[in-house]
Order: C-alpha cells, then sequence, then structure tokens
C-alpha cells in the first residue's frame, strides 16, 4: 500500500498591492492629471518649459521622474547572467527576432494601415497629418521593449527569472545602440520629421544614464557589501519611490494631454486598436515559435511577454522630448500606457491557461 501523501496544491501566483491594482491607479492618475491640466494650464505650461539648457525640447520634471523609476530597473540586471542564456540561445533568439524585427516593423505597418488608410482616407476619420503623428508614436511605442514589467509578467508565469533577467540585459543593451536608428528610419518612412540631435540626447538621457549608473551601483555596491545585502536590504529601498515616481509621471503626462484626450477621447479608441493587435500578434508568434523550437515553457512565457510588452515610461518619455506635450505622438504613447496593463495580465493568463497543451506538444515531440 502506497504511504504517498498527495502533494499539496501549488499557492495562486498573487501580485503586491499595487501591480495588482495598476489598471486603477492608472485611472486614478488620467482623471488627476486631466483635472490639473484643465484647472491649472498656466502651471502646466511653466513645467512643460522647463528644459535642460536652451532648445535641448528634455523635460526636466518628466527626466528626473523616469530616472526614478528606470534606475531601480536597471539595478535588478545582472549582466553577468548573459554567459548562462547563451548555452541555451534558442529562446533568446525568437525573442530578439520579434523585438527588433517584427515589433516595430509590423506597428508601422498596422499604424499606416490603421490609422491613415482605414480610420483615415475609408473612414474620414483620422486627419492625414494627425495619423502621421499618431504612427510615430506607436513606432516609438513599439521600438523600447519592456523592462520593469517584466519581472512581474514572468512572475505569474512561473518563468525562469534567471533567464528572464538574462533576456532583458540584452534588450537594454540592443537598445542602446538600435532604438535611434529604427526609430528614426520608420518614423521618417512615416513622414515626419524627427530631429536627430534631440532624439540622440533622449537616448543618453533615458537609457545610457540610468542604465551605466544601475550597472555601477550593483557591481560596486555588491562588491563592497555583498549580494544578500543588495538585494535584501538596498533595493527594497527603491520600490516606494518607483511606484511614486511612476504615478507622478502619468499625472504629469496626463496633464500635459488634458486637452488631447477630452476632445479626441474618440480618437484614443481607434489608437488602441493597432497596439491590441501587435500584443496579442507578437505574444502568439513568439509562444508558438518556442513550442515549435521545443524551448521549455517557462522561457517561452516571459519571451511572450516581452516580445508583446512595451517600454512605456520610455517612448512616452521619448515622444514628449521629440514633439512635445500636447502632440499625437506622445498621446499615441499614452494612449499605451492605459492599454498595457490590462491586456498583458490576459496574455499571462493565457500562457497560464495553456501550459499543459504547451508541454504535452513537447513531450511528444
Amino acid at each position: 500500500m502506497s504511504t504517498e501523501t498527495p502533494s499539496a496544491p501549488r499557492p495562486e501566483k498573487r501580485l503586491d498591492f499595487f501591480e495588482r491594482y495598476l489598471s486603477i491607479w492608472v485611472l486614478v492618475c488620467m482623471v488627476v492629471g486631466v483635472t490639473a491640466g484643465r484647472l491649472s494650464p498656466a502651471l502646466t505650461h511653466r513645467l512643460s518649459a522647463l528644459e535642460f539648457g536652451h532648445a535641448s525640447h528634455v523635460s526636466i520634471p518628466i527626466a528626473v521622474l523616469i530616472w526614478l523609476m528606470v534606475y531601480p530597473m536597471m539595478l535588478k540586471i545582472d549582466f553577468g547572467g548573459l554567459k548562462g542564456v547563451m548555452l541555451r540561445p534558442k529562446g533568446l533568439a525568437i525573442t530578439l527576432f520579434v523585438n527588433w524585427l517584427v515589433k516595430p516593423f509590423g506597428m508601422a505597418f498596422l499604424g499606416w494601415l490603421f490609422l491613415r488608410v482605414i480610420f483615415g482616407d475609408v473612414l474620414g476619420l483620422i486627419p492625414a497629418e494627425a495619423a502621421r503623428s499618431y504612427t510615430a508614436g506607436l513606432i516609438i511605442l513599439a521600438a523600447a521593449p519592456c523592462t520593469a514589467m517584466v519581472f512581474v509578467w514572468s512572475y505569474l508565469t512561473d518563468g525562469d527569472s534567471a533567464y528572464t533577467l538574462a533576456q532583458v540585459a540584452i534588450n537594454d543593451l540592443i537598445m542602446l545602440v538600435l532604438f535611434a536608428p529604427i526609430v528614426m528610419f520608420l518614423v521618417g518612412v512615416a513622414g515626419v520629421t524627427v530631429p536627430r540631435e534631440v532624439l540622440f540626447t533622449s537616448v543618453v538621457v533615458f537609457i545610457v544614464i540610468p542604465l551605466s549608473a544601475g550597472w555601477l551601483s550593483r557591481t560596486v555596491l555588491i562588491r563592497l557589501k555583498g549580494r544578500p545585502w543588495f538585494e535584501t536590504s538596498f533595493l527594497p529601498v527603491f520600490k516606494p519611490v518607483t511606484i511614486l515616481a511612476l504615478l507622478a509621471t502619468l499625472v504629469l503626462i496626463f496633464a500635459f494631454q488634458a486637452d488631447n484626450i477630452l476632445e479626441k477621447w474618440p480618437v484614443v479608441l481607434l489608437i488602441s486598436v493597432p497596439i491590441l493587435i501587435q500584443v496579442y500578434f507578437n505574444a502568439a508568434l513568439v509562444y508558438l515559435l518556442m513550442r515549435r523550437f521545443r524551448v521549455p515553457h517557462d522561457v517561452a512565457s516571459p519571451g511572450a511577454l516581452i516580445g508583446a510588452s512595451n517600454f512605456f515610461e520610455l517612448a512616452v518619455a521619448v515622444a514628449l522630448t521629440l514633439f512635445g506635450p500636447t502632440s499625437g505622438a506622445a498621446l499615441a504613447t499614452v494612449v499605451g500606457v492605459l492599454v498595457e496593463v490590462p491586456v498583458m495580465l490576459s496574455v499571462c493568463r493565457a500562457c497560464v491557461g495553456t501550459k499543459r497543451w504547451y508541454e504535452l506538444a513537447l513531450r511528444n515531440a
């Protein structure tokens, strides 16, 4: 007679309080920001006019808040984990293929198809010039792979945390080199002029500085104090800072976009269409390619989420810098913020719900 006892059911994965209700916080920030923008237009204008130097177009309030969000994210990234990923390159290769070829070029096509052709030329809902500006924002959104929220998605889908970290690290390194050229090329093809100097300034301010600061801080502090102290004492200090910076950034963004959101709310719904199609298509593409090449599910799930999601904080900051806080491009990236969280949670549920089907195919292959 067997004496085995049945294994206890695994506890359901749950987010922390803030992440669990992130969609609600985004809506609250939208209400607060739009209200502030309408009631205090002079203050909003003064804040949007604060720049680093003459004609830099880099907003001081936005830059400081982005640093407070991005720096803690970069502290989590262990570039030393890249060696382990190179021993299992298939998952990484698929994710990079979708991130840097399919996603930005696919979004440029979807923006052209829906905003310029279907909603513009055919239905007459969006003027041609506005459609070009919205498409530019969508391209910027798609050209920046997600960095921060990927860790949340990976946790919810039982992802390989070390592999996820390494994928994020490699994406960030590639972003240093490819983000500006891809944006410049695709936005130019879309018919919008991109000020090159301003774009490269954005890359330095919003990517190079926080990435370098995070890597340097992590390296020095781990060497001086040890990894346990760094992960249990130092990193947790930044969690409330990151949350408050994210909320403040959203309030400021929505304040800058108050008139656009209130006067063009039907356009917000139209802009969300190509974003939704891109997210679900890219997630499915990565997931199915991973299954076809027999990549483990704990790599495939976060890979699908990395391939589908966007670094919306960076995208909003760059759009604000390039085209201004009241531009159509900035509005398009803000729509990405509204869509991202609920849609990615649905992708997480799909990955978890199809796990048995996915692994059965690997066993039978």
